[in-house]
């Protein structure tokens, strides 16, 4: 069985780069075009795949060509999808990430079916088998499901719920997180503020602050990684490869200073990088690392 199971959105990204986002009734130069599988919990668990962690996805998507198409990208990265259901008659979520010169990037899209995964849907023995699950926007009964299971079974729960999280009731999933990812607004907005700063009682709370590094706050104290100076090219995915990052070195030597630092390498290779799949493998996270020291 997968050590690690990602469970909420599979999407197949369409790329713009633009020279400028536009303003409203504005208007900006297409620069180039790319397609490429996305969505959070597709991310995490290629990059995951490819930082040589053994990985399952639970998710859903269509029966049409989109669809796919982001199976056979999940499979050729080695990620194992017993748990990715394909919808009869069903469109795949598509998402269009618009990215201008600086790497920022805006975001249009349906949502298709990547939300089909229903708590009964849920396989109970395949969360229960893994040693960690790492939840993404979805479902929130879902979520809840998922993250009761993988808990009852004695294993370990990473959150990252995403930027529509303020509308969203994620309270009994976040109940059962051992390791909630998130950015400040975020924070505020539902962690409530007993968990900014260094008062983080039972769980693990890692706050994302994109190209100014990250900061971990955990029960016996918190660190602080200021980033890596790289050129953005693409942000999109940054965020997923960074806790792909974090979840591989907690897993393999228990030492969250130093998942810290992994996983800032990860998110600014990523985002000097095209495309939201675009996630270095171990190897190229090592050579990073050596060369910044």
């Amino acid at each position: 069985m997968v050590r690690v199971l990602t469970a909420g959105h599979v999407n197949w990204d369409v790329t713009l780069r633009v020279d400028r986002l536009p303003e409203p009734d504005g208007e900006a130069s297409i620069r180039s075009q790319r397609q490429s599988g996305g969505g959070s919990a597709a991310n995490v668990a290629a990059a995951l795949a490819g930082l040589e962690v053994d990985t399952g996805l639970i998710g859903s998507v269509g029966d049409d060509d989109n669809g796919l198409l982001a199976r056979r990208e999940l499979e050729a990265a080695g990620v194992s999808l017993g748990g990715l259901r394909v919808i009869e008659g069903a469109e795949t979520a598509v998402k269009y990430l618009i990215v201008d010169d600086d790497g920022e990037v805006a975001v249009l899209g349906n949502d298709g079916s990547n939300e089909a995964v229903e708590p009964d849907d849920v396989d109970p023995e395949r969360v229960r088998a893994a040693d960690h699950v790492h939840l993404t926007s979805q479902r929130p009964d879902t979520a809840a499901r998922i993250a009761t299971l993988a808990s009852e079974a004695g294993g370990t729960v990473s959150f990252d719920p995403g930027r529509r999280l303020a509308d969203r009731d994620y309270s009994r999933a976040l109940e059962e997180s051992d390791v909630v990812f998130a950015n400040d607004r975020e924070v505020a907005a539902l962690l409530e503020d007993e968990y900014v700063g260094s008062d983080v009682y039972d769980r693990i709370v890692v706050v994302k602050q994109g190209g100014d590094g990250a900061t971990v706050h955990t029960p016996t104290g918190s660190y602080t990684h200021p980033g890596f100076d790289v050129d953005p090219v693409d942000t999109a995915g940054a965020g997923d490869a960074f806790a792909a990052g974090f979840i591989a070195v907690v897993l393999r030597e228990d030492d969250v200073e130093r998942a810290l630092e992994y996983a800032n390498a990860c998110g600014a290779l990523t985002a000097s990088r095209e495309g939201a799949r675009s996630a270095p493998t171990r190897e190229t996270v090592a050579e990073f690392l050596r060369s910044q020291y």
